[in-house]
C-alpha cells in the first residue's frame, strides 16, 4: 500500500529547518504486516527531543529513515500470530519493543528490552525487517520501532499497547513517550514518597510530566527550573510549587534554599550535561539525581567523587521512566482520568505533516513543551 511518510535522509543539515528542510515528505511503499505484525493507521504523534537528536545529529541513527515516536493510533490489519489486537483497536505505541523473554525483560526491566534495543540501532522491527521502501525499491529505516510520522506503519505487536476507544488519541498519543518517561522516572526510576523534596531541570514535556507524577506522588516542594516564564507558568499549573527561571537565578542555591539545604530527588530533563551537574550539585546529602535527558554520546559528566561515599549519593539513569509499557500507560492514563495528571497542558499546538520543519525550530528554541502532528 502506499502512505505518506515524513523521511529524514541525512543528519546535521543546519538550522533553521524550516530553511534546510532536513525533513522532506514522501509517497512511499508500505508492505503489510508480517507474522507477529499490526498495521497502524497514525491518528497523532508528537514531536519530541529525541526526534530532534536525531535530525541534529546528537542521537545518530542509521539513514534514511522515517521518523517519530510517541504516537496512538488505529489497528487496520494484523498479521499471522497476532493474538492481543484486532482491526479497529485503538493503541498507543511504545518506543522500545518489549520482547518479554531477555534477561531484562524477564526482571521486570522492559525500557531495557536486549532484543528491542538491538532492533532500535538497526533501524528494524523486532523481527529484523523494514516495511518501508522507495518507488525503487530502496528500503528505509524505522525511527524506534514506530515511525510515527506517517499516515500508516507497520509495528511489531510487541511495541503496542491497547488502550479504551473513550481516550481521544491526540492526547493518548502523549502517553506514549511524554508521560511514560516523566511520570516513570517519578514513580518507577526514583520511587518518590510523599513529602520528598523534589526539583526538575527542564521543563518540556518530560520535565512537566515529572512535576505532574510528583505533585500526583505527594512530593513537596516541588522546584521547577528553566529559562522561560512562560515554560515555569506551565508548571506551577501542573503541580510545580515553586519556580526558578534559571537567567535570574543561580539555579543550584535558589533550590537549595527552597528545600532546605537541596530536594531529596533532582531530575534532569534536559539532555545537557552541564545541566545535570546542576541537577546534582542541588541535590541534597544521602539524596538521588535521576537523568532522564539524552546528552550527546561525547558529552563526560563532572561531578565531586567522593561525594559519591561521603554523602551517600546515587546518580540514577532513567530511560522510558523505567516503564513496563502494557502496565504503566494504562496507569498514567487512568491517574490522568481521575484528575490526577493535567495532561492536557503539554498539547501546545498541532500541526500538519507539511508544518514539520518549522515544529522542529520551534521545539529546538524550546518555547513549546509538545507539539501534535494530526494526520487528518
Amino acid at each position: 500500500m502506499k502512505t505518506v511518510a515524513v523521511v529524514l535522509e541525512e543528519m546535521g543539515r543546519p538550522a533553521p529547518y524550516a530553511e534546510s528542510k532536513p525533513l522532506q515528505l514522501e509517497d512511499l511503499e508500505l508492505t503489510p504486516p508480517d507474522e507477529c505484525e499490526v498495521l497502524v493507521e497514525i491518528v497523532a504523534a508528537g514531536l519530541c527531543h529525541s526526534d530532534l537528536s536525531v535530525i541534529n545529529g546528537s542521537r545518530p541513527r542509521v539513514m534514511p529513515m522515517v521518523l517519530g515516536h510517541e504516537a496512538a493510533g488505529i489497528v487496520r490489519e494484523v498479521g499471522a500470530g497476532v493474538r492481543d489486537f484486532q482491526s479497529d483497536d485503538h493503541v498507543v505505541f511504545s518506543y522500545v519493543p518489549v520482547c518479554g523473554r531477555c534477561t531484562c525483560c524477564q526482571s521486570g526491566r522492559a525500557a531495557l528490552c536486549e532484543r528491542g534495543a538491538v532492533a532500535n540501532t538497526e533501524g528494524s522491527l523486532l523481527s529484523g525487517k523494514r516495511h518501508f521502501s522507495r518507488s525503487n525499491g530502496q528500503e528505509l529505516h524505522h525511527h524506534l520501532g514506530v515511525s510515527a510520522f506517517s499516515q500508516y506503519t507497520v509495528a511489531a505487536e510487541e511495541s503496542l499497547v491497547k488502550i479504551s476507544k473513550s481516550l481521544p488519541l491526540d492526547k493518548a498519543a502523549l502517553f506514549g513517550c511524554a508521560v511514560m518517561t516523566g511520570v516513570g522516572a517519578v514513580v518507577n526510576t526514583a520511587n518518590i514518597q510523599a513529602g520528598q523534596s523534589v526539583a526538575v531541570f527542564g521543563m518540556g514535556g518530560v520535565g512537566l510530566s515529572s512535576i505532574m507524577g510528583a505533585k500526583a506522588s505527594g512530593a513537596f516542594p516541588i522546584v521547577a527550573v528553566d529559562l522561560l516564564d512562560s515554560k515555569l507558568d506551565l508548571a506551577k499549573n501542573a503541580g510545580a510549587t515553586h519556580a526558578v527561571n534559571a537567567n535570574d537565578h543561580d539555579a543550584i542555591e535558589a533550590v537549595k534554599n527552597i528545600t532546605g539545604g537541596g530536594a531529596s530527588v533532582t531530575f534532569e530533563a534536559v539532555g545537557s550535561e552541564i545541566v545535570l551537574a546542576q541537577a546534582y550539585a542541588a541535590t541534597a546529602r544521602g539524596g538521588k539525581t535521576v537523568c532522564m535527558g539524552l546528552p550527546h554520546p561525547s558529552k563526560m559528566l563532572s561531578i565531586p567523587a567522593v561525594s559519591l561515599v561521603a554523602e551517600e549519593r546515587t546518580i540514577l539513569g532513567s530511560y522510558m521512566g523505567s516503564s513496563v509499557p502494557r502496565r504503566d500507560i494504562p496507569r498514567f492514563i487512568a491517574m490522568y482520568e481521575a484528575g490526577l495528571l493535567p495532561v492536557d497542558l503539554l498539547q501546545s499546538s498541532t500541526l500538519g505533516l507539511n508544518d514539520i520543519n518549522a515544529a522542529f525550530d520551534d521545539l529546538a528554541a524550546g518555547t513549546v513543551a509538545r507539539q501534535t502532528v494530526l494526520m487528518s
